[in-house]
């Protein structure tokens, strides 16, 4: 379980306490007031940070993308790299069989 997930859970079960308190106390009004801003203010925390979370699980799945293009990108151009030193190798015989042929005929 994650510590959103625990916090989340600890949050409900705080809420949820906060609600009994309500309902089974003879308290005087102001204290059920107070207890109430509590909970709304607790309610809002909690929506704040949900939303957060789902920030972060957005910015996570575009950076993991991002991660995943760019190591697209960098074995495509190591193929590219390659193929292009496989290239300079053969032209790089071929010079020299070239020049051995021209040597050949100039003796």
């Amino acid at each position: 379980m994650s510590i959103i997930e625990k916090k989340e859970k600890n949050l409900n079960q705080l809420i949820n306490k906060l609600n009994s308190l309500t309902l089974t106390y003879s308290q005087p009004n102001y204290e059920i007031e107070k207890i109430k801003t509590e909970k709304n203010e607790i309610m809002k925390k909690k929506a704040e940070i949900e939303k957060k979370n789902q920030e972060l699980i957005r910015e996570h799945k575009y950076l993991k993308e991002k991660i995943f293009n760019l190591q697209t990108e960098v074995k495509k151009r190591s193929q590219i790299e390659e193929n292009f030193n496989q290239e300079i190798d053969e032209l790089s015989q071929e010079t020299e069989n070239l020049v051995s042929e021209i040597e050949k005929w100039q003796m």
